[in-house]
């Protein structure tokens, strides 16, 4: 069997810097998109409860306040999205396709997001405030509110690594991940097996 010669010990290694592209990607909600971002307020009491301060008396619900909370702002005010949702998303729709691996898609592929919180804008034509009756840890049945945004579309930026995709691949790996969703009660929620909003699909080809 032959043996490939060994480099010199001094050898110098030439690589090149990897070329990163920009594509945008523009995508339309095809169910209402139902956010929930933690409030300051509810991280507060967390930090308090884990540092074992007094748990202060709990407040009367604000539904109006908990809707408002609920929702992802930019600094300029717009409605936004996290970036980091619709990567997962992507890096989800692998499983769907032969010949692309979730671990590829992660070191691949980056949805760009504005702001500190990286987050994608959204326009919609409408949004309202949610009623719902989830069960928390204890199993009692709780009330929370939270924006449902209907008719909802957004534009995603994708940074890749050049030559990794197509943009006709990358069209069909962000059309695929609308299949499964974003935000909560999507199809993909690991906490429920009913879920159907937060669909989405790519527009045009």
């Amino acid at each position: 069997m032959a043996v490939a010669p060994k480099a010199p010990a001094d050898a110098t290694v030439n690589i090149k810097r990897l070329e990163r592209l920009l594509f945008e990607v523009p995508i339309v909600g095809t169910a209402p998109l139902i956010v929930n971002r933690w409030s300051e307020k509810a991280k507060a009491q967390m930090l308090d409860a884990q540092q074992s301060k007094t748990r202060a008396k709990k407040e009367p619900k604000d539904p109006k306040a908990n809707y408002e909370a609920s929702k992802y702002r930019l600094e300029d005010g717009r409605d936004g999205f996290p970036a980091s949702a619709f990567k997962a998303a992507i890096v989800h729709a692998a499983r769907l396709f032969e010949g692309v691996t979730q671990v590829a898609l992660k070191q691949t592929v980056v949805v760009v997001g504005e702001g500190p919180e990286l987050l994608v804008p959204l326009e919609y034509s409408d949004v309202t405030m949610r009623e719902d009756t989830p069960r928390n840890a204890s199993g009692v049945a709780d009330l929370r509110y939270r924006a449902m945004y209907l008719n909802w579309k957004a534009t995603l930026q994708l940074r890749v690594i050049g030559g990794q995709f197509t943009l006709e691949s990358l069209f069909a790996l962000v059309d695929a991940a609308g299949i499964g969703g974003v935000g909560e009660w999507r199809p993909t929620s690991p906490k429920s097996a009913t879920g159907t909003f937060g669909t989405f699909e790519v527009v045009g080809d």
